[in-house]
C-alpha cells in the first residue's frame, strides 16, 4: 500500500517562502527524495492550505495508505481535530518539520499531532522526508 506524504499549509511555497528557515528545495524535490526512499513502495505527495482537506486525506488512509509522513505546518501547533483524525488512524505516523521548532518561537515548542506520532523528525530539512519514508518502511517490515 501507499505511504501518504502530507504537508499543511504554505508547503506549496516551499523554496520561495522564507528560504532562510525553510531552505530552497521545492515539494517537487521533497516528493523524488520521497519516492528514492521508498524503493518499490508508492507514495503520494499532497499539500492543502485547508484544514478539512487534510482531515479527509486522512480519513482517506485508513483504507488506502500504509503509513503517513505528515508537516502539519501551522496546524502542528493548533488542530485538535487533526489529531482526533490520526487518531482514528492505525497505521504508522511519522511528524516531520523541515526548521527545528524548538529553535523557534515559544509557541511552536507545542505540537498536537506528536501526541499520535510515533516518531518526530525536526530541523533536518527536506531530508527529514525521506529518512521518515525510510522509518515507516521499517515500521512496515
Amino acid at each position: 500500500m501507499t505511504i501518504f506524504i502530507l504537508n499543511g499549509p504554505n508547503l506549496n511555497l516551499l523554496g520561495k517562502r522564507q528560504p532562510e528557515i525553510y531552505g530552497h528545495e521545492t515539494l517537487d524535490d521533497v516528493a523524488r527524495l520521497c519516492t528514492e526512499a521508498a524503493g518499490a513502495r508508492p507514495v503520494r505527495l499532497l499539500q492543502t492550505n485547508w484544514e478539512g482537506q487534510m482531515i479527509d486525506w486522512i480519513h482517506e488512509a485508513r483504507t488506502e495508505a500504509a503509513g503517513i509522513v505528515i508537516n502539519p505546518g501551522a496546524w502542528t501547533h493548533t488542530s485538535v481535530a487533526i489529531l482526533d483524525a490520526l487518531n482514528a488512524y492505525e497505521g504508522p505516523v511519522i511528524e516531520v518539520h523541515i526548521s527545528n521548532v524548538h529553535k523557534r518561537e515559544a509557541f511552536r515548542h507545542h505540537s498536537y499531532v506528536s501526541l499520535r506520532a510515533d516518531g518526530v523528525i525536526a530541523g533536518l530539512g527536506i531530508q527529514g522526508y525521506a529518512l521518515a519514508v525510510q522509518r515507516i518502511g521499517a515500521l512496515l517490515g
